[in-house]
């Protein structure tokens, strides 16, 4: 990483172990009140253990404060310090660190957080070694030192350990970090959906008003706990007694409901922290949905809930809801109450909320919990999806997306949560806009800005919805069937149509409608019409009797053959659906976890109710095609689960401080392109396989240059601007001898000038075999990151757009996926008799590029086009990087804003 500036100065948001914020930045020399004030409140003990033998106060805020090689990390809450992380240089990259935490916030994780923060900063200006001293008594310090991840070592003094640690963050520290951030989240969410008390403010009489059915839904709800109306203008709120403020609520409020228009509610909330509120719901709009002054009052609104450590969902949302017995909380403004169940669901639109729940009541799908998060100015995606992978009540994890904040955080709590959980998304969005200014190959190759959140769900096994639609109809196959244990499946219906049209939509999804063994075949036969079908589908034709299609379910559920059953019912005259549905009740009873059973009723729109007897349930649909689809994606998870989690290789042929010193010296110019020996100096600290090049400036140079090479070259033209050189005839292929290149150079040099461009020289190249022509690259997304491609290379890229991309850091399982993925793969592996190429060789550049860009995310555009696949060997014979500042990241632990 190159860009600077990361240190804390502005403040970062971090979440404590039991789920409130506080705020960390860096000190400075006019902080001295703030130190002064800090120390004189900590116990002599402390002092003891962190300065040795006690001396004054005062002098000791002296020696803190920051100046000169000091650099000092303090964490604030409501105004004071509540906890300090600081180092002083001795050495060039080596200085001594300190932590100490009041007594009131020690045990709460701060400790940790701001050791990290610390190291990242020290490691930007250059320090790369930490040392601690620390009392032999002091087990706090020790044993935060050895559970951060930081790999230590540990000499014993007379009367004190020294330990040293490198100030580098590896992956494996993040996930310590995340890890122990769970805990916090999973805390701070409780508070809102699991409170003891509850306080509505803006709870009104009127039933109809958004106060007054909110206030209504949590009465009705059944709410577990005490239930406090706030209306300064009521003395009783629907038959409960009222408070003219949240101060004059009896007991303690957990929990508060905000549904004042917006400009009171800075005054509001500032109540809601005298009080000791842990969690604050904003239902009001008007902040930073509209702009302008809603963006400061959203920030006013944060200030306060920072500096008390408050949580605050919202604002602009609708509410939430925790079905849970024991806390029954309706906190929403909508009719509708979910019935209980196992999914969780997050909405970032209220108004689709409140069909959501209403959707899912009909489909008879019932949810754990449901939160509308509204403008995210502080509890996130990421946070539900931490606290609903551990909690116990929730299977399955429904999300309505219209926005990222940190999506790399994302894609590393998904791929751990997807493990145990599935997680059904709908994201919308799929804007191609943030492409169309990028000028690379790549960039056209990839025009569409929904690309980066297929590759993001694809890597953490996240399901991608189109619609809401077709994500309860995957709800509902999860939560009632076993996950398919493979793509093979049975179809059973009563007319043959249905039959193929299944089959079709089917294959056409990647299932396979497999015939069935002889010995099921015989069996069917034997209790079936003798006009009946039973190769697969099993058409058993109109005159089929509903224990007919029990009879059939558990025989074709003996074929070893079949994952998944499909059982179509198109309603004759005789036959009552109730009764079918009893039948397959029934038998999907006695196959319950050896295949998954799905059904469609044709002519009655799939209604569940009729295929549930309570205990078992079978997920119906109005029409084949849906059904089909609903079990592709549920397949396709289950193929995602049983691969084992693949690795992020690491290569120690790296040369990453050459790499750094070349970027940053190209971005002492300004954001633009690399020029030729730049980018060939990058991409050779990556080890990425180059054809020979020698840069010349002229036409006598490029001559004596190919003289020198021997053999067959290539020449190509350089000049600023210049992004397609087969276009503007600059590039010439097989040239042999000095006169033919002094020639073509002199010629290409011409006709780039009647273009308009600038000649800058010559390359010439050793021309490397033909072969199988490839691109690799990469985009940078300003959310998402770096996204890396691959695809169909040459002249060919934009014309064939056949290509696969994933966002980096990639897995081995990652690039391997990418290649195959590709409609022009089997050019690679001897097509019709071709050559056979090393697909290996094109996947090792591919990873060495992803470790590229997730070193320097400052390369925010790069083309290796083509890829020259030519025996064991991938070859890059052409190549553009694009280099840019970037946002620093965010520091260990720091929530986004």
């Amino acid at each position: 990483m190159v860009t600077k500036g990361a240190e804390v100065k502005q403040g970062a948001d971090v979440v404590l172990s039991d789920g409130s914020m506080a705020r960390v930045r860096s000190l400075n020399g006019g902080d001295l009140g703030l130190v002064e004030r800090f120390v004189a409140g900590l116990a002599d003990r402390t002092v003891a253990l962190m300065f040795g033998a006690p001396e004054d106060r005062k002098e000791l805020a002296k020696r803190i404060v920051p100046g000169g090689a000091v650099h000092v990390l303090a964490a604030l809450r409501e105004g004071g310090i509540v906890g300090l992380a600081f180092y002083e240089r001795e050495e060039s990259a080596k200085a001594k660190v300190g932590v100490v935490i009041a007594d009131a916030f020690r045990g709460k994780g701060l400790g940790s957080i701001l050791l990290g923060q610390l190291a990242q900063v020290a490691n930007r200006n250059g320090v790369t070694l930490f040392e601690a001293s620390v009392a032999p008594d002091n087990a706090a310090m020790i044993n935060l030192l050895h559970e951060l991840g930081f790999p230590t070592s540990t000499k014993i003094g007379p009367g004190v350990l020294k330990v040293e640690f490198p100030t580098s963050v590896e992956l494996s520290t993040v996930e310590v970090f995340e890890k122990r951030e769970s805990f916090s989240v999973v805390a701070a969410v409780r508070n809102f959906l699991e409170p003891r008390a509850v306080a509505v403010i803006g709870a009104s009489k009127e039933r109809d008003s958004i106060g007054g059915r909110l206030f209504h839904n949590v009465l009705d709800g059944g709410f577990a706990g005490p239930v406090y109306p706030v209306n300064p203008s009521s003395e009783v709120v629907q038959s409960v007694p009222a408070y003219k403020s949240v101060l004059d609520c009896p007991g303690q409020v957990d929990l508060a409901v905000v549904v004042v228009p917006a400009r009171y509610v800075i005054q509001v909330a500032r109540e809601c922290a005298q009080k000791g509120v842990k969690a604050l719901v904003v239902i009001s709009a008007g902040f930073a949905e509209i702009g302008g002054e809603g963006n400061a009052l959203q920030q006013q609104l944060m200030d306060v809930c920072r500096e008390s450590g408050m949580r605050l969902v919202g604002p602009n949302c609708m509410g939430l809801i925790n079905t849970e017995p024991r806390i029954s909380l309706n906190a929403q403004f909508s009719p509708f109450a979910p019935k209980p169940g196992r999914i969780g669901f997050l909405s970032q639109s209220g108004a689709l909320g409140i069909a959501v729940i209403e959707h899912a009541n009909k489909l008879g799908l019932g949810m754990s919990s449901f939160i509308s998060v509204g403008n995210k100015a502080d509890i996130s995606g990421n946070d539900l999806l931490t606290y609903w992978e551990s909690d116990d009540m929730t299977d399955l994890i429904l999300l309505y997306l219209e926005s990222f904040g940190n999506p790399r955080k994302f894609a590393r709590i998904a791929k751990r949560v997807t493990r145990r959980k599935p997680i059904l998304a709908v994201k919308s969005g799929r804007s191609s806009a943030g492409f169309r200014a990028t000028q690379s190959h790549t960039g056209a190759l990839l025009a569409s800005s929904d690309v980066t959140v297929d590759a993001l769900f694809h890597q953490a096994g996240v399901i991608r919805m189109d619609t809401l639609g077709e994500m309860f109809d995957v709800a509902a196959l999860l939560t009632t069937q076993p996950i398919p244990k493979g793509k093979k499946v049975a179809i059973i219906t009563n007319a043959g149509g249905a039959g193929i049209l299944a089959a079709d939509a089917c294959e056409d999804r990647g299932l396979a409608v497999p015939e069935f063994s002889a010995a099921v075949q015989n069996e069917l036969r034997a209790h079936l019409n003798k006009d009946a079908g039973v190769r697969n589908p099993v058409d058993m034709i109109a005159s089929a009797t509903a224990p007919d299609f029990g009879r059939v379910m558990r025989t074709v559920a003996k074929d070893a053959d079949i994952d998944s059953i499909m059982v179509l019912f198109v309603p004759p005259i005789a036959i009552k659906p109730e009764d079918i549905a009893k039948e397959i009740l029934s038998a999907a009873r006695d196959l319950r976890g050896r295949v998954t059973v799905l059904a469609t009723f044709m002519a009655h729109h799939g209604i569940s109710e009729i295929l549930s007897d309570g205990e078992v349930q079978v997920p119906s649909y109005p029409f084949p095609e849906v059904a089909a689809r609903a079990l592709w994606r549920a397949a396709e998870y289950g193929d995602w689960l049983r691969t084992p989690p693949s690795r992020i290789p690491k290569f120690t042929d790296i040369r990453k401080e050459l790499a750094v010193g070349t970027v940053a010296k190209a971005l002492a110019r300004g954001p633009g392109w690399l020029n030729p020996e730049e980018a060939e100096s990058l991409l050779g600290a990556y080890g990425i396989p180059i054809a020979r090049t020698v840069r010349a400036a002229t036409p006598d140079e490029a001559a004596r240059a190919a003289g020198e090479m021997g053999g067959p070259v290539v020449l190509k033209g350089v000049a600023e601007g210049l992004l397609h050189k087969t276009e503007s005839g600059a590039v010439k292929l097989g040239l042999s001898g000095e006169d033919q290149v002094r020639r073509e150079a002199q010629l290409m040099a011409g006709r780039l000038r009647e273009q308009g461009f600038k000649a800058q020289g010559f390359l010439v190249q050793k021309m490397v075999p033909a072969g199988a022509e490839m691109i690799v690259g990469v985009t940078g997304d300003p959310v998402f990151g770096s996204l890396v491609a691959c695809g169909a290379g040459g002249t060919m890229v934009e014309l064939l757009k056949d290509a696969a991309a994933r966002l980096a850091p990639l897995t081995e399982r990652d690039a391997d996926e990418m290649v195959r993925s590709l409609k022009t793969f089997p050019l690679l592996t001897g097509y019709r008799g071709g050559p056979s190429y090393n697909v290996g060789a094109l996947e090792q550049v591919i990873l060495r590029v992803s470790a590229m860009v997730e070193d320097l995310p400052e390369v925010v555009e790069l083309d290796l086009n083509p890829v020259i696949m030519h025996g064991d060997e991938a070859t890059v014979v052409d190549f553009r990087v694009k280099v840019a500042q970037v946002e620093a990241p965010l520091p260990l632990g720091a929530k986004r804003r």
